[in-house]
């Protein structure tokens, strides 16, 4: 049997590095981390105690054709520390986003996407808004 212990990192495909680099980056506040010289152009950014993995690959099947936000489509999550703070820094920006403060999930989810239509979930408990300790 395998024992998993958590995920690693997660992988997607962009079309255009530096604006994936910057909307992760400057959006979403995640910090990008040292990446292996490979022989493809991409980009790692830290999440917590996991990855992100961005990388250009023209051939990609993974590439969504669809617009707009479908919390139904293929997507990752990342939970944030405060639903509102959140919800306020996608708006100042501009980001279109999906609000779902009363999911029946049991926390609150705000769905955006990145500039190639990959979906994000950025979630936070519901009862605060934000990540209870311990």
């Amino acid at each position: 049997m395998i024992e998993c212990h958590s995920i690693h990192h997660i992988s997607i495909v962009v079309t255009d590095l530096e604006r994936a680099k910057s909307f992760y980056r400057d959006v979403l506040g995640l910090r990008e981390i040292p990446r292996p010289n490979f022989d493809f152009p991409g980009a790692w950014f830290e999440i917590g105690n996991q990855q992100l993995h961005v990388i250009v690959h023209p051939p990609s099947q993974t590439l969504r054709t669809e617009g707009g936000i479908d919390s139904r489509d293929g997507h990752f999550a990342i939970r944030v520390t405060s639903y509102e703070q959140t919800l306020r820094h996608l708006e100042k920006l501009n980001v279109p986003h999906k609000a779902k403060p009363d999911s029946i999930t049991g926390w609150a989810q705000i769905f955006c996407c990145d500039p190639d239509g990959n979906i994000i979930e950025l979630n936070a408990e519901r009862e605060t808004g934000t990540i209870k300790n311990g």
